[in-house]
Formats: C-alpha cells, structure tokens, sequence
C-alpha cells in the first residue's frame, strides 16, 4: 500500500504518536489483528493551498484507518467523494483506494482526531490534544483559507476551539458562522447511521457544500 507522505510546512503525527495512551493501545492490537493494514495516524488529504477545509471526526476502523486517507473505503465516504466531484471539488474517480487517482480541487480533508478510537468515538481529551497539536498548525499554514466545512458537532466544536472562538457558536446543519476571516458552515456528518436514519440526506449534504462553496 502507498503510504502517504506529511507535507514538509507542517508537524504531522508520527506512525508510532505517543500522545494518546488509550488510542496507542487500540492502533497496537489493530495492527496486531491487521498486519496489512495502515494502522497508523492517518495524514489530511489535499493541498495546503486549498481555500476550503473540510474536517471530520476521526478514522474509521475499516474506512481510514485499513486505506490511510480520510474518509477511504467506509460508509461516509461513498457520500462524500461523489458528492466532491459532483460539486467540482475532485476530479478522477473513487474507488475506495488510496491510489485511484483522486484529485481534489482547492479542497483539503483533514480530522479532529488522526487515530482510530475505539467504537468510533475519540475522547474530549483526544480531540483537544491532537487538535491543539495538529488542526491549528494546519490551519495556520493554510494561507488561502476561506471557508472550513465542520463535519458533526465534535469537528464544529474542535474548529470553533482552535480558532479561539468564546463561547462557541451553536451548531446546527447548514449554519454559517463568520469567524473573522475564516467561515465556518456546518453539516451533519456524513456516517452511514445518519444516512441511514435519515438524519441526514444526499439532498441536505448537497445544500451544505453550496453553502461552502458560496462562502469561498
């Protein structure tokens, strides 16, 4: 498998990061069970000179984390990337591969946490740790930065923290928030159980990324 590389402007999380004990005890028995598989903090996806920000929650078991890019090969993922290239922000083709070819148009996709956590579900402790040591980095070095695309509460909550936001803006699908120069427009995430249960649907998701996109 091709293993993504961190882009050199910016720290990205080593494969063997210490700084979350519970998630290093979880990648340790994923790559015991799945030797083949990434198993490791998985790299944001896209250019850094991309002027909208996409950010989720955390890798999936069988999703990111087995593929090693964001959103790759689960449920979520099968909605978003069509919806990319549908609203002209890929080109090429998914395939739930790493190495289809998928391109993104001034788009990048990142998470609040880059580690699988158990049941899906990173701690608040989590988040805030590899957000205050990646997300806000990340989002420094991202000199054409416009817009950011928050992917669920937890992503709109990590974002509003690491833009310094007191109180944080309330969350709520399709809200737009104007954070200084930064817009921050919400979305319900894209998993498979809100697909599922109608929480949120393709229709509700395509407003979502005009929204974005007109923001830009």
């Amino acid at each position: 498998m091709a293993k993504a590389l961190p882009h050199p402007a910016i720290p990205e999380p080593g494969r063997d990061c210490p700084l979350c004990p519970r998630l290093v005890a979880f990648r340790l028995e994923a790559r015991a069970a799945h030797p083949d598989w990434w198993n490791a903090p998985v790299p944001s996806f896209g250019t850094l000179s991309a002027r909208l920000l996409i950010v989720g929650l955390a890798p999936g078991m069988q999703g990111a984390n087995r593929t090693g890019r964001p959103f790759t090969g689960d449920g979520a993922g099968e909605l978003l990337y069509p919806k990319l290239l549908q609203h002209g922000l890929a080109r090429g083709t998914y395939r739930a591969d790493p190495n289809d070819g998928l391109e993104l148009i001034d788009c990048r996709i990142s998470n609040s946490a880059r580690c699988v956590p158990p049941e899906n579900k990173p701690t608040p402790l989590e988040v805030r740790t590899c957000t205050s040591t990646y997300l806000k980095d990340e989002i420094a070095a991202m000199a054409n930065l416009r817009t950011i695309l928050a992917l669920g509460r937890i992503a709109h909550d990590a974002v509003s923290r690491t833009l310094g936001r007191k109180p944080l803006p309330a969350f709520g699908h399709g809200n737009v928030h104007a954070l200084d120069a930064v817009t921050l427009v919400d979305s319900y995430h894209c998993s498979r159980y809100n697909l599922n249960t109608g929480r949120l649907t393709p229709a509700m998701f395509d407003a979502a990324l005009d929204k974005a996109k007109a923001s830009l």
